[in-house]
């Protein structure tokens, strides 16, 4: 059995020429992983479109209607920064369905991929920085409802502050919030994780990872969690245009290593998504969001020998 990967041609839409958002790297993405060999087609699962009702266990049924009928106004629009369209809305629904599946296929591979996911800036009633439902709350939520889990551990590695997970679970203690990020970046002002970890500005790979490395271990034998969530955002990169932060590639890959045999250790099923990534080089931005599912691949076939 091989390392599920998520998938859905929908993770594409049209956006403006010259928009910011880099929304070819989704499909992009999904082609490297075949072309390389890193994955095969058996091993894509296609999500479904989720119940709004579960959208709404985080999101105000207010905010979810006007979204997704295209009745938000302008300001709202523009705090998130993605043009609205009926395709968005389908597109964000179904990379909500998409981190929900990857988060059940952890729980019962023990190691799961999604090809997008890491909207970690919406808020309960609002959307911003590219984001409009927070995927990693709603499965949280999702899965405890049904009763899969009790306790989720959300590891965020994007380089931005998870701001909108932080304030969604603030008075949640079944859901544990860790956000390591660039300390003057995006947002401007911060939220209260569970656990805040700035960084200064121009880090490189071996603080970065030693500073990891001082949290997680002991993060896992203090939560003892059903389910990590892991962000995977690759901003972190020196190349990227919204990080500020000074990891390469090896980096990143040994990063990803290091959280993942981490908590495949501790017996914690892990569930990933490839978080945020910006750069003019869009085959260099997909590679890098690849090095996620090289090394999950590479954990998952070391767990099963």
């Amino acid at each position: 059995m091989d390392l599920p990967i998520v998938y859905h041609p929908d993770y594409v839409v049209a956006l403006p020429a010259g928009h910011r958002f880099p929304m070819p790297k989704f499909r992009q993405l999904y082609e490297m992983l075949l072309a390389d060999g890193v994955a095969r087609l058996e091993q894509f699962h296609a999500p479904v479109l989720p119940p709004l009702e579960w959208v709404q266990l985080v999101h105000h049924p207010s905010y979810v209607q006007a979204y997704c009928e295209g009745t938000l106004d302008a300001k709202a629009q523009r705090r998130i920064g993605l043009p609205w369209s009926s395709a968005l809305a389908n597109r964000t629904c179904i990379a909500v369905g998409g981190t929900i599946l990857t988060a059940k296929l952890a729980l019962s591979a023990g190691l799961a991929c999604n090809t997008a996911g890491g909207t970690h800036h919406a808020f309960p009633n609002f959307g911003s920085g590219f984001c409009i439902f927070n995927d990693l709350a709603i499965s949280a939520r999702v899965l405890q409802k049904l009763g899969l889990i009790r306790k989720v551990l959300i590891v965020d590695l994007d380089v931005h502050q998870g701001d909108g997970t932080a304030v969604i679970f603030q008075e949640d203690s079944s859901v544990f919030t860790f956000s390591m990020h660039c300390e003057i970046n995006f947002p401007g002002t911060k939220q209260k994780s569970d656990l805040d970890v700035p960084l200064p500005v121009g880090m490189e790979d071996d603080d970065y990872l030693q500073t990891l490395d001082k949290y997680l271990p002991d993060l896992l034998s203090e939560v003892k969690p059903d389910l990590v969530l892991y962000d995977a955002g690759v901003d972190t990169h020196a190349g990227d245009r919204l990080g500020k932060l000074a990891m390469t590639d090896t980096g990143l890959f040994r990063r990803d290593m290091q959280v993942l045999t981490t908590c495949v250790a501790a017996g914690c099923p892990v569930a990933c998504v490839i978080g945020g990534g910006y750069a003019e080089d869009m085959k260099g931005l997909v590679y890098r969001h690849s090095l996620l599912h090289r090394a999950a691949s590479q954990v998952y076939r070391q767990c099963r020998l």
